[in-house]
């Protein structure tokens, strides 16, 4: 069987399935980390980076699943952030969407990812977003 070097999503439901399939696995991976004695921190922040860069990139799958719903061809989705910030505006839950893109991106790419945040609390809020990005993205 050849190996797949990369991937190539062909219907909108394959999208969402990824997508959902990778926010699974970013909780899974959160799940790993130990909590503080106070309950408000995560003690590794390694499984916190993983699982916040899994459940940013089921954002970013729902949302070519969406587009290729829409007609986009796969050779024309969004290749960089501030081309997803442009894509957004053709979604129709545009006010909605954009905050909770908002939430995925500065808590779980930025905070958690990048700069290692470790708050349950960020984190979190970060995961119901990218939930709640895919169910509004099924419709």
């Amino acid at each position: 069987m050849p190996k797949k070097y990369f991937e190539i999503v062909l219907t909108k439901e394959q999208a969402l399935a990824e997508a959902k399939r990778y926010l699974a696995n970013a909780k899974e991976t959160i799940a790993k980390s130990p909590i503080s004695k106070t309950g408000k921190l995560y003690t590794d922040v390694k499984y916190i980076r993983e699982g916040a860069g899994i459940a940013y990139l089921a954002a970013l799958k729902a949302i070519d699943g969406w587009l290729i719903g829409k007609g986009i061809p796969y050779d024309n989705l969004p290749k960089s952030i501030e081309e997803y910030w442009q894509a957004r505006r053709k979604i129709p839950y545009n006010g909605t969407f954009t905050d909770y893109f908002t939430l995925v991106y500065q808590n779980l790419h930025i905070a958690a990812y990048y700069q290692g945040q470790v708050s349950i609390a960020v984190v979190k809020e970060g995961l119901r977003a990218v939930k709640e990005i895919i169910a509004m993205l099924e419709k």
